[in-house]
């Protein structure tokens, strides 16, 4: 099966997902298909960079990060496969209750979920992953730009995400989800 024999109009789940062995990687939001390009250096790098940072930070404390790929599902009316719509890769997110850590993933919103911009992105796709981030009450949420060597920081602030102001190389980025935690912006972008 390859990704061209589905009906791209139609709606599916995520049981329909665990079913699909084409090459492409995919996203399902509110049933609906978003193809994901594949990194290119400078995501990598970025991810990486992150990375290490927070994973330093959270040794030997509950929370983990994961980088992509690894599915997060968003569920709804109930836990099971064929009643969730909603499956995101995202490029890092870190999870404090390990209750939401199963085989597959990550079932629940992550504590904090970190996107890295490409050029693939689209403006459609980063509203719908924020109006699902925000109804799922992900805590906190970074956008991380290469292009403008710029982070925002949202904070989920009586069940909004509220933006920050952006973040550029003379700024750190503070996590009110990692009390402590620092990230030097331009240390991040530092030959990128």
């Amino acid at each position: 099966m390859e990704l061209s024999d589905l009906d791209l109009n139609k709606l599916y789940t995520y049981a329909d997902y665990l079913k699909w062995k084409f090459e492409e990687r995919v996203e399902l939001i509110k049933g609906r298909i978003f193809e994901m390009s594949a990194p290119n250096t400078t995501h990598q790098r970025l991810t990486l960079r992150i990375s290490l940072e927070i994973g330093t930070y959270l040794k030997g404390k509950e929370c983990e990060i994961f980088a992509a790929p690894f599915d997060v599902r968003f569920p709804r009316k109930s836990k099971e496969d064929n009643d969730i719509i909603t499956v995101f890769q995202p490029d890092l997110c870190v999870v404090c209750d390990p209750s939401k850590i199963d085989f597959k993933g990550c079932l629940g919103a992550p504590d904090l979920i970190i996107e890295i911009l490409s050029p693939a992105n689209n403006k459609k796709e980063l509203k719908y992953k924020y109006e699902v981030y925000e109804e799922a009450g992900v805590l906190e949420y970074w956008i991380v730009d290469p292009r403008e060597k710029a982070v925002q920081v949202y904070l989920l602030t009586n069940g909004k995400l509220i933006a920050g102001g952006y973040l550029f190389e003379e700024d750190k980025i503070l996590s009110a989800l990692l009390p402590g935690f620092s990230l030097d912006v331009g240390e991040l972008f530092k030959n990128v």
